[in-house]
């Protein structure tokens, strides 16, 4: 799922060729991000459509040769002027009046700042500025060890050895394609922990294939006058230079001589790549609105501030709650009750994502206007999954856009506003970029988590281990590093909910670890056990006869659980066979619709149920997704229940389990067996005549986060 979907899209044709285009936004001025080499496509530029399309109008297209643009064969179609005239081509398709010329910034990258310029040179009148990322213009020597290798090299010399002579025609249609697409795109990722990017790249590598990719590079060295450099460095207009200063692509050197041709600001990133746009995607944002907001000042919305000193305001906190199961809301808002029980001044602020926005709404809390604007995460897990199946380490890193786009909501907000300490629950947008960019830390800060360390599964092999160690020591790495970056580290739980395994090799071991750097709070339920009372007054509401047990199904905030609800309904006849006394209670929660599921005698079906708790505690048995906050739910208030994890879900099969564990709570059920009526009745039915017998749940986590917080405001 994309953090920002285009508001139109289309497709212009020059000369037979279709190239595709995008537009973001309808601000007064625009920016025209313009392609690069057909290697990848305008998707590169994910990390900066919505970070700019919240301010202004954006303009994307896909490169001949990538993305939904036409692959024409030859190496003629893709010489420099062919990219000048496509954008020439988009800009005047997409301009909103055709009487009125508009003058747009472009932002270019790679080969695309060569076809920046040359725009600007070809109509001056319609470029108001340039942003010029990872220049691969030639106005100085390339790195030697690039150099000396001849892209037509003779075949005849043998196979490409690794490294830069696999950057040959020969090797790109008769070797090793794949090895090459993966060397180039890690010397174009210098940085540490750039997997994601890495793989992103040589994905969209393998789209174009090796025979176009020949072509566009045989239109660079057979096309390319050997004036074109010098001729469009002439270009006199307000431009920013961005390069990272070990850019093994092109040295830092070149963004020099750039910036020193044409006068322009020079941003360099140290320690970065070729593309630290992507790779430092916040850093980079910012430079480039500030350099956009230089070049129209009236882009920047006239505002009316007050300013509050400390001594004469309220104590503010703004809480990160994590849309991705309700029970985070649920003891977020049980904290926030006990924090302004010992600070009855304090006022909070809500930044978070539907559905988790309903419940506080529903709570009388203040859900922050900025909360319309986030990616949801949601979405983006259900798009993930598969049936009963979410990957939740790769869906979390197939999520990196939508955290960088909503890191750059919650900034704007921090900006605006000022607080006093921000809590951040499962917010690993916040939690990541904070300590990428410490400089935008301006509160107190406390991370709350309840498990700690991504866990690879069996069947992801060794490739699967070592990407979850690589996550893990880069997580490990910004706690060394920056440990002043959180205030509080907060574990919902107990140190032997931790799981003891190591966070990879070489590294240490999980449990000894968040011993070392976390305070822990117990569970944090956010509601008081259902008593007997209680009990008998929710089964009154359901129309429970005394003889009768109740069997709640669940299965949380999203939809991925609609697979699970139907094997459930499916086996409902089965089961009331072999227990005529069990009636069912189905909630879908608030993103699945209860008139998709069918209606059988014995079973209510609802949607979303607020204060679920109440009926849970009211239940002889229950049958759940896995997710943490539900079971733990259940355990608290004494219910037996079976629990089928998600496949491929780390947290729901590791992290979880384990814990379900030291309370003696649960039966765990494989999604393969819950589509088995015969198992699926048999577990249920042993489940529900038994008592559980474990230790009890904390009663007292939130006023212990509570606690640890406190003295932050």
């Amino acid at each position: 799922m994309r953090a920002r979907e285009p508001d139109s899209d289309g497709v212009v044709v020059r000369d037979g060729v279709r190239i595709a285009y995008e537009v973001f936004g309808d601000a007064p001025h625009t920016v025209l991000l313009m392609p690069t080499w057909s290697i990848i496509p305008s998707r590169s530029w994910k990390a900066q459509v919505p970070y700019l399309a919240r301010r202004f109008r954006v303009v994307t297209f896909d490169g001949r040769g990538s993305g939904g643009s036409d692959r024409p064969v030859g190496p003629e179609p893709y010489a420099d002027g062919e990219f000048v005239a496509d954008a020439l081509a988009v800009l005047d398709r997409t301009r909103r009046d055709p009487t009125v010329t508009e003058a747009v910034a472009v932002a270019g990258f790679s080969c695309g700042v060569a076809w920046s310029f040359a725009l600007a040179c070809e109509a001056p009148e319609q470029v108001a500025g340039i942003i010029a990322i990872g220049s691969a213009l030639g106005l100085v020597p390339g790195h030697p060890e690039r150099e000396q290798h001849a892209f037509l090299a003779d075949p005849r010399d043998g196979p490409a050895p690794p490294g830069w002579a696999s950057f040959s025609r020969d090797n790109w249609l008769h070797g090793d394609y794949d090895a090459f697409l993966r060397f180039f795109f890690g010397q174009m990722y210098t940085e540490p922990h750039s997997t994601k990017k890495i793989e992103d790249c040589v994905a969209w590598g393998h789209d174009i294939g090796p025979e176009r990719l020949v072509d566009t590079e045989l239109a660079r060295t057979v096309c390319r006058r050997p004036e074109f450099t010098q001729s469009i460095t002439q270009v006199d207009l307000p431009a920013l230079v961005i390069h990272g200063e070990e850019d093994h692509i092109r040295p830092f050197a070149e963004a020099e001589a750039l910036a020193e041709r044409t006068g322009a600001s020079l941003f360099a990133v140290s320690g970065g790549g070729h593309a630290p746009h992507t790779r430092e995607p916040v850093a980079v944002n910012r430079a480039i609105g500030e350099f956009l907001g230089r070049l129209w000042p009236s882009a920047e919305p006239a505002v009316r501030r007050r300013w509050t000193p400390p001594r004469g305001r309220r104590r503010r906190a703004l809480f990160l709650t994590s849309p991705i199961g309700l029970g985070h809301v649920r003891r977020d808002l049980a904290i926030a009750d006990a924090l302004r029980e010992r600070h009855p001044d304090l006022h909070v602020d809500w930044l978070t994502q539907s559905p988790a926005t309903g419940v506080l709404e529903r709570a009388g809390e203040r859900v922050h206007p900025a909360s319309s604007l986030l990616a949801s995460e949601c979405a983006h897990v259900e798009d993930e999954a598969g049936e009963h199946d979410l990957h939740a380490f790769q869906a979390i890193r197939r999520m990196d856009e939508i955290l960088v786009a909503n890191f750059g909501v919650f900034d704007d907000v921090v900006s605006e506003e000022p607080y006093d300490l921000v809590v951040g629950d499962e917010a690993w947008d916040v939690d990541h970029f904070l300590h990428e960019n410490p400089q935008l830390k301006r509160f107190a800060y406390a991370w709350l988590t309840d498990f700690v360390g991504w866990v690879p599964l069996p069947d992801g092999g060794a490739e699967e281990a070592a990407l979850t160690a690589d996550y893990n020591a880069e997580m490990l790495e910004q706690r060394a590093r920056l440990e002043r970056v959180r205030d509080r580290s907060l574990f919902v739980g107990n140190p032997a909910d931790v799981i003891t395994e190591p966070f990879g090799p070489g590294l240490p071991g999980i449990r000894e670890w968040t011993g070392a750097h976390f305070a822990f709070t117990g569970y944090v339920t956010g509601f008081e056990p259902v008593g007997p009372i209680g009990r008998a007054a929710v089964r009154t509401e359901l129309g429970l006869e005394a003889d009768e047990l109740l069997c709640v199904v669940t299965v949380g905030g999203s939809a991925v659980g609609h697979h699970l609800l139907r094997r459930v309904l499916d086996a409902v006849p089965r089961i009331r066979r072999e227990e005529p006394r069990l009636r069912f209670l189905v909630v879908t929660g608030p993103r699945i619709d209860p008139r998709t599921l069918p209606r059988l005698r014995g079973v209510d079906v609802r949607g979303f149920v607020p204060d679920l708790h109440r009926h849970l505690g009211a239940a002889d048995v229950a049958l759940v997704q896995g997710g943490l906050t539900t079971c733990m739910e259940l355990t608290a208030q004494r219910v037996p229940f079976v629990f089928v994890p998600l496949r491929h879900h780390f947290e729901q099969n590791v992290h979880v389990t384990h814990r379900l564990a030291q309370y003696a709570a649960g039966r765990r059920l494989a999604y393969e067996q819950a589509c088995d009526p015969d198992q699926l009745t048999s577990t249920l039915v042993a489940e529900a005549r038994r008592r559980p017998s474990g230790p009890p749940v904390e009663s007292d986590g939130a006023e212990r986060a509570a606690g640890h917080l406190a003295d932050l405001l």
